[in-house]
């Protein structure tokens, strides 16, 4: 059960006795969430929060946070994602590249870093494509390129799990870190083949990171 858009710590206590009846029927929890939270809700919420994807945009700069999303600084992302990883829940990240005013090659690196030095090189990172809609209607979407070029940076500092989720394509399946047998096959947001067996490739036995069900 996935909780997301809008924000789930905005109706938290409705999203933690949710997970607390789904855990008792043996569903999975996961949160989508800006990362904005104290450290007092996310150990309340651990024994039933299995994973949560923390959703940035143009890399978590500061300066593009501030004027964007008003929020006036990164650090408490980063306090909260140390204490998702110190109490347990399964983290994945996002990062959404917006042209013109979030598109830095060098936040994202620095962004990049920071996960595999305090989160670990496993952590799954997916680069997405900007769509203009809504409010934001006058930047273009994101260029391949960039989308390319982002990804070409993060499997150079050291990511082993490196997606562009929203686009089609080999770069949104998964890959063994250790062997490099394709593992699933994706398209889109639909799962085609998961050859994954009791959380190992079923090839050189390497343990893969994720929640499988098995």
């Amino acid at each position: 059960m996935s909780f997301t858009f809008t924000e789930p710590t905005i109706f938290y206590e409705l999203s933690y006795e949710t997970a607390k009846i789904a855990h008792k029927k043996g569903l999975y929890n996961t949160w989508v969430s800006n990362g904005y939270t104290n450290k007092e809700p996310i150990r309340k919420i651990a024994p039933y929060l299995d994973a949560v994807t923390i959703d940035f945009k143009g890399s978590g700069e500061e300066k593009f946070l501030k004027e964007f999303s008003d929020v006036p600084s990164n650090k408490p992302i980063y306090e909260a994602l140390k204490e998702y990883k110190k109490v347990g829940v399964h983290i994945e990240i996002t990062d959404l590249i917006v042209p013109q005013i979030g598109d830095s090659m060098e936040e994202l690196k620095k962004l990049v870093k920071w996960i595999r030095e305090n989160l670990g090189e496993e952590t799954p990172f997916h680069i997405l494509k900007f769509f203009p809609t809504y409010l934001v209607r006058d930047l273009p979407m994101t260029p391949i390129e960039t989308l390319e070029k982002a990804y070409e940076i993060a499997k150079s500092e050291g990511l082993k799990y490196v997606y562009l989720g929203n686009l089609e394509g080999e770069k949104n399946n998964t890959y063994c870190p250790k062997c490099g047998k394709l593992l699933i096959v994706r398209a889109m947001m639909e799962t085609l083949e998961n050859k994954i067996k009791k959380s190992k490739c079923p090839f050189c036995g390497k343990l893969i990171k994720g929640l499988w069900g098995q």
